[in-house]
């Protein structure tokens, strides 16, 4: 019985052993994944996110007059809706006549009281020259019976003809002084009318070009098209309650949708990598499937501060080749600007490449084992890398290794 128990055991531990190892979950190590070294064009790139806009478009603009009639700001009450299809003359617009109207009325009742004015003072120099034309007709009268008294007297004693001729010289004094007096009133009287009119004539001015500029309250299209909002310099669309300035007076643009354009703001880390005539793509998010070539015509010099960002932008204009009906303004878009290439080399994926101290290496397919192969590396963009030297097109690379990288032979250039 003993000698039976003793082989029922060991006959147990190796049948429990069996189903252990036929029942349990092995674990599955990471997989090294190799792929193979690639040949051809290697591109450098910047991506971008931008917005669609028209190359050339003719500004539907508010009044021009607004600074001659001391408006800076004038709100817009009401505004066609945006994508609206216009024709020339159509009413596009309307401003807040709430200011002007009030200017127009004060200057109104202005020019009601200087219009009482200048016809007071007309009658009142006209009626002042009429008592001095009588004075001084009346001067002339006593000068001519002076005259005749002194002529007739020349029969009378020497006093009396002395008298007589006294008389005269008296009526004579009084008649050139009261002419002259006469000219000088003439000439008061016309400065006051001149002074009178030329205020009148100036309120009449104003209250000319408040009603000029108040007549171009409501904006016409002056072209056919499309109108399209304008956007501020923060990024924000005119539209109802916006106001518009006496230097920046545009309502909404008719664009021309012949030449379209990607406005783009670059980073300022990628800004050096950029510049005009280089190429681009452009893919509309709205149409992913659609791919347009393009060509960078502007780069901003100076950078800025956009909302919702924490480093400088500078803004991009990427011309589009290709014209479509599919492509409408404010329609966003990803950019890609080629901003350099290299033909016919040799690159690989980023995450081969193992940098130690000043060793550069990548591990590589080498007659079924792994062996690090040092490698000389050039260029490289967001996903790649350039191989000068080290290793050639079609050999496996891996781009994980698992344990101690030193484990495996270093092959040297």
């Amino acid at each position: 019985m003993r000698n039976k128990k003793l082989i029922l055991i060991p006959l147990l531990i190796l049948v429990l052993g069996a189903l252990w190892l036929i029942l349990r979950t092995e674990k599955v190590g990471p997989e090294n994944i190799k792929v193979p070294v690639e040949r051809g064009n290697f591109r450098i790139s910047v991506y971008t996110s931008g917005e669609l806009e028209t190359q050339n478009s003719e500004n539907i603009q508010g009044p021009s007059g607004l600074r001659t009639v001391g408006l800076w700001n004038v709100q817009i009450s009401e505004l066609i809706p945006e994508g609206t299809n216009v024709k020339a003359g159509d009413w596009v617009a309307t401003l807040d006549r709430a200011e002007i109207s009030n200017r127009l009325q004060d200057r109104e009742t202005e020019l009601e009281r200087l219009q009482s004015t200048f016809t007071q003072t007309r009658l009142d120099t006209t009626m002042e020259l009429r008592n001095a034309r009588n004075d001084l007709l009346n001067l002339e009268y006593a000068l001519e019976e002076a005259r005749i008294a002194y002529e007739q007297s020349s029969y009378e004693p020497p006093a009396a003809i002395r008298q007589a001729e006294i008389n005269m010289d008296k009526a004579l004094r009084a008649y050139n002084q009261a002419s002259h007096n006469y000219e000088l009133r003439l000439e008061q009287t016309r400065a006051r009318m001149r002074e009178v009119t030329a205020n009148l004539n100036q309120v009449q001015r104003r209250y000319d070009q408040l009603l000029e500029v108040l007549n171009e309250f409501i904006i016409y299209a002056p072209d056919d098209g499309m109108v399209i909002y304008r956007r501020q310099w923060d990024g924000s669309k005119v539209t109802v309650g916006s106001q518009i300035s006496t230097w920046d007076n545009i309502v909404a643009t008719l664009p021309d949708f012949s030449v379209m354009m990607s406005r783009t703001y670059v980073n300022e880390v990628d800004i050096s990598k950029v510049s005009v005539n280089q190429k681009a793509e452009i893919v509309v998010d709205a149409f992913p499937d659609r791919r347009f070539s393009g060509v960078v015509t502007e780069v901003a010099n100076i950078g800025e501060q956009r909302p919702n960002q924490d480093a400088r932008v500078f803004e991009v204009k990427i011309r589009i080749n290709e014209s479509d009906t599919i492509m409408r303004p404010a329609m966003t878009t990803k950019n890609t600007i080629i901003t350099h290439t290299e033909e016919d080399v040799v690159f690989v994926p980023l995450e081969a490449i193992h940098v130690f101290d000043t060793l550069t290496y990548v591990f590589k397919d080498q007659q079924n084992r792994i062996v690090r192969q040092q490698v000389r590396s050039g260029l490289r963009n967001d996903n790649q890398i350039i191989i000068h030297e080290g290793i050639s097109e079609g050999e496996m690379v891996y781009l994980t290794i698992p344990g101690d990288p030193e484990e495996f032979r270093l092959i040297e250039l």
